[in-house]
């Protein structure tokens, strides 16, 4: 069993200060780095560092070279990695003292996918593979549908929302892996009991799960709904929350793990990392999970 990550590479420049810049300020940062990000690569790694094999696809421009050597030193394969002469995506961070972010996302090379490049990386995998994709990438739409045309299981994290990714057919996924303001604009507004009542309903051919922050998470078993309470810790960076949280759920859910056992553990994978600064840097490994 193999796990694909179709999904993008961001160089994330990080500005610490005191809050969020409101319109028409100017604020000093007490801090800058610049580190590797992208949704894509921070559940890849995810994925590697729960204890999946893991191969990564998607598009870097030569600045973002040290990305995929970052991929390479985390165990996961780029044979499908492609440079081109589009400048690599970029996100300008901004993390306030209470570890809360604010994102603006430059999509560059990353919104160079094409069919052509879908066809030729998913000839690679099969049934009992899994895809794990996102929306930060061109293409999307048709990466779901020949994912599934291919057998392969298919993870969703439909995130951002876009007026495209309304058109997608995510009710052809196996999961749906969103949060509250996800939840909110592909369903309904409301509780989450709600949320996910809606979610469930729309896209009926699909599991969902709905993370909620320092409230937890949810998700149904059957019948059952289970919830599952955040981990409670000093917060630093909450930037790789989610992705921490979609990595080692589903390296469980994979493995075998019921739904109760793979929320438990993707809390206290997502604990370990909003207690680290960084993306991709503050994804633990299994054994630290353990």
């Amino acid at each position: 069993m193999k796990a694909l990550v179709f999904g993008s590479m961001n160089i994330d420049c990080v500005y610490q200060q005191d809050h969020i810049v409101c319109p028409g300020e100017t604020l000093s940062s007490l801090s800058f780095a610049r580190n590797a990000g992208g949704k894509g690569l921070n559940q890849a790694i995810a994925l590697a560092k729960a204890g999946m094999e893991t191969w990564f696809a998607g598009n870097i421009g030569e600045d973002g070279l040290f990305l995929k050597d970052l991929l390479e030193k985390n165990g996961i394969r780029t044979d499908f990695v492609r440079t081109g002469e589009t400048p690599s995506g970029c996100a300008i961070i901004q993390v306030d003292k209470n570890g809360q972010n604010a994102i603006v996302l430059y999509g560059g090379a990353n919104q160079t996918a094409t069919e052509a490049q879908i066809s030729e990386t998913l000839s690679a995998f099969g049934p009992g593979d899994l895809l794990l994709m996102q929306n930060e990438i061109s293409c999307g739409r048709e990466l779901l549908t020949a994912a599934r045309a291919a057998g392969m299981t298919v993870a969703v994290n439909p995130s951002p929302v876009s007026p495209d990714l309304l058109l997608w057919p995510l009710e052809t996924a196996d999961w749906l892996i969103l949060n509250e303001i996800e939840g909110a604009a592909l369903g309904k507004d409301g509780t989450p009991e709600e949320m996910l009542e809606a979610l469930e309903k729309k896209y009926a051919g699909a599991r969902v799960v709905l993370t909620l922050g320092e409230d937890g998470s949810m998700a149904r078993d059957g019948d059952h709904l289970v919830r599952q309470a955040s981990v409670r810790v000093p917060v630093v960076d909450t930037t790789a929350a989610g992705d921490t949280f979609t990595g080692f759920f589903l390296h469980a859910m994979m493995n075998g793990s019921d739904i109760a056992d793979a929320l438990d553990r993707a809390a206290r994978a997502a604990a370990i990392a909003v207690s680290r600064p960084g993306a991709g840097a503050s994804i633990p490994t299994r054994d630290e999970v353990d």
